[in-house]
């Protein structure tokens, strides 16, 4: 197999995952072991000239994780907050 067909299919394959999970750059990167660089570098420019119905399809949900990672970053502020110990030492 050559190395081309090797990252052709793993970018059809994180696009799946991407699609079916909703998953983020940040998530994906983290189940397929690789870079959140290489994750985006597959959906959106190799994915493009591989499968460009299914780009598109994970280009809505990359959209729909960058419009609201504002929220999420939020929550996992508070999160981290609502857990902290809340002895100051002086």
């Amino acid at each position: 197999m050559f190395l081309k067909d090797y990252i052709e299919e793993r970018a059809v394959k994180i696009a799946h995952y991407i699609i079916d999970s909703k998953a983020t750059v940040r998530q994906t990167a983290k189940k397929f072991g690789i870079s959140k660089s290489t994750v985006h570098k597959d959906m959106v420019d190799r994915l493009v000239q591989i499968n460009p119905e299914l780009a598109g399809e994970v280009r809505r949900v990359l959209d729909v994780n960058k419009q609201e990672r504002h929220i999420r970053g939020g929550l996992a502020t508070k999160e981290k907050y609502l857990h902290k110990s809340h002895n100051v030492y002086f």
